[in-house]
């Protein structure tokens, strides 16, 4: 195994994850202590894009609630444990698509877990819509995941054709 000194593609990650971080934290303080969205609850910025507070207790989508402290101690648990997982698979990664995925994640698992631990759930904000249809609220750490899960998907794919292709 390689050690962390000699892994450019985990230092490189770890550094991603915090700028990550870094910015949701940035942009959640800004949306929550100066520009006051709570109070304001939906600000329209633009005809597809809204700023609209919305406090999420659950997982993804609001998906299994965490409606008590035991629950919400759980999820801080849970999620804490698959930012460890994350983080080793990241100083495992041996190709530099995959780093940077895992970099998104582990970045935006660790600001949804500060949130969860500061205020009891997660702050979500950022609403984009477009002919009648409204998508879910999310912030930048849930938008980092996103992208960060669609990468090590593309990565699944092209290596397998590429696989598929050395075996033929």
């Amino acid at each position: 195994m390689t050690s962390i000194a000699n892994n450019p593609l985990f230092k490189r990650g770890i550094a991603i994850a915090l700028v990550i971080f870094i910015v949701d934290q940035i942009s959640k303080w800004w949306i929550l202590e100066v520009f006051d969205l709570p109070s304001k609850r939906i600000v329209e910025i633009l005809p597809f894009f809204n700023l609209a507070m919305v406090w999420n207790a659950g997982v993804s989508f609001g998906l299994f609630a965490a409606n008590s402290d035991a629950a919400r101690w759980f999820l801080i648990g849970f999620t804490s444990l698959v930012a460890v997982i994350v983080a080793v698979w990241l100083w495992k990664a041996d190709r530099p698509l995959i780093g940077w995925a895992l970099a998104l994640v582990l970045g935006g698992a660790i600001g949804n877990i500060v949130d969860r631990i500061r205020y009891g759930a997660v702050a979500d904000f950022i609403q984009l819509h477009a002919a009648g249809y409204s998508f879910y609220v999310f912030n930048v750490a849930d938008a980092a995941i996103s992208i960060g899960v669609a990468l090590l998907l593309l990565d699944a794919i092209v290596s397998g054709r590429e696989d598929s292709k050395s075996k033929q």
